[in-house]
C-alpha cells in the first residue's frame, strides 16, 4: 500500500494486490485477478474552531443625553427603540450594559463607529470590548 499526498487534505492510497497464481503452464490460475493497482482517495475534513465572541458594551457618563445613546443602540446595533431603551436604562442604572455579542472584526467595527459618531456629535459616551 502506497499513500500519495494530493492537494489540500487529500491523499490517494494506491494497494497492490498480490501477484496472482500462476500454474505450471504458465496460465493464470482459476479466480486471478487482471487489475494491477486500485487507487482510494480519501479526504480529511479539517477541524475548524469556533471564533472568540466579543461582548460590546457601553459605560455610563454624566454627560451623554439619554436620547443619544438609544440612537446609538438602535443605529448600531439593529434593535428596536423598546429594547434600545432597556439597554440604556441598564447602563444608566448599572453603569455598563451589554449591546450585544459578536466575533472580533465585528465587534471591533461596532466600537470604532460608536465612537467616531459620539465624537463627531461632541459626547463622551463610551463603548468597549471584550473576551466573553
Amino acid at each position: 500500500m502506497t499513500q500519495v499526498p494530493l492537494q489540500g487534505t487529500a491523499t490517494m492510497t494506491f494497494h497492490q494486490p498480490a501477484q496472482p497464481a500462476v500454474t505450471a503452464s504458465g496460465s493464470r490460475a482459476p479466480g486471478g485477478d487482471d487489475r494491477s493497482n486500485t487507487a482510494i482517495i480519501t479526504r480529511t475534513k479539517p477541524k475548524t474552531k469556533k471564533p472568540s465572541l466579543y461582548r460590546v458594551l457601553l459605560l455610563n457618563d454624566d454627560y451623554t443625553p439619554m436620547e443619544f445613546v438609544v440612537l446609538v443602540v438602535e443605529r448600531f446595533f439593529n434593535k428596536s427603540h423598546e429594547d434600545a431603551y432597556h439597554i440604556m436604562m441598564h447602563v444608566h442604572q448599572n453603569g455598563v450594559g451589554e449591546c450585544g455579542v459578536f466575533t472580533y472584526e465585528v465587534a471591533e467595527t461596532k466600537v470604532t463607529q460608536v465612537m467616531d459618531f459620539a465624537r463627531k456629535h461632541q459626547h463622551p459616551l463610551q463603548c468597549v470590548m471584550e473576551k466573553k
